[in-house]
């Protein structure tokens, strides 16, 4: 029998793909919008460990085609990404004992400051050379240490990879390519996401069969992102500013709903 969550949950994987192949991150912050308001999954913690879970895999499945290229930093992605495991754990805990209404207004802010500083751009750095060593670590941890624990945070908080935070914090703390920046933030996403549903799914508050479902369909929307990437690279600006104001506006929706 074709149950009626099958479809909505392919189609919402199949979205997730498709922006992390597309801007370099954000799927794991419309996966529990999606979840809670196209899927139909009514408990709010319910849908972000299950988003967690997807978005781990999802990252994990993106980072093999960054890693094929040679943009991942992976010394700096270590530090950034154990750092934010440890904020991570710590986040989680919060966010299950925050009130689920609550926790979904919080989001629906945090998507609007996020689409926000998407809307500013992103800088590309000028040291494509960055390497975490033993003559740089004075240098580099005093950044990564803290700026991966924060980041940590807040995705463990909200259940999300913290894509569109890594990725800035990443350029901030080392001065690595925008490019780098994000095939190492591939690393802390998956990283991340597993921190954040473990701790979930711990609390039974993971869905796996729609975890499967959300991962079928990511796989379509990577493919397909990769393919539509190549296509629109010389409107990449246009694309990620179209995608930072449906992040506003999506938010401003689930701020309100929440509150209401």
């Amino acid at each position: 029998m074709f149950a009626p969550d099958i479809l909505p949950a392919l189609i919402a994987g199949g979205a997730i793909g498709l922006v992390l192949a597309l801007v370099g991150g954000g799927g794991s912050i419309i996966a529990v919008p999606l979840l809670v308001y196209f899927v139909g999954v009514e408990r709010p913690h319910l849908a972000i460990g299950t988003a967690a879970v997807a978005v781990a895999i999802n990252a994990g499945i993106g980072l093999v085609g960054h890693a094929r290229t040679g943009n991942v930093k992976w010394p700096c992605a270590i530090v950034f990404a154990l750092s934010g495991a440890l904020g991570a754990v710590i986040g989680a805990e919060v966010g299950k004992a925050t009130d689920g209404a609550r926790l979904l207004a919080l989001f629906g802010a945090m998507m609007v400051v996020v689409g926000a500083l998407m809307l500013r751009g992103r800088k590309a750095a000028a040291n494509p050379d960055v390497r975490l060593g033993r003559d740089t670590a004075t240098h580099l941890l005093p950044h990564l240490v803290p700026a991966g624990f924060g980041t940590g945070l807040l995705a463990g908080f909200f259940g999300i990879g913290g894509g569109f935070l890594i990725v800035p914090a990443l350029i901030l703390a080392t001065s690595m390519p925008l490019s780098v920046a994000v095939g190492t933030s591939l690393v802390v996403v998956m990283t991340l996401g597993v921190t954040t549903a473990g701790s979930y799914a711990l609390s039974g508050l993971v869905d796996w069969r729609l975890v499967g479902l959300m991962v079928a369909g990511g796989l379509g929307g990577a493919v397909l992102g990769m393919a539509l990437g190549k296509v629109l690279a010389a409107r990449r600006k246009l694309l990620e500013r179209g995608f930072a104001g449906l992040v506003i506006g999506v938010g401003i929706y689930i701020g309100v709903q929440g509150l209401v």
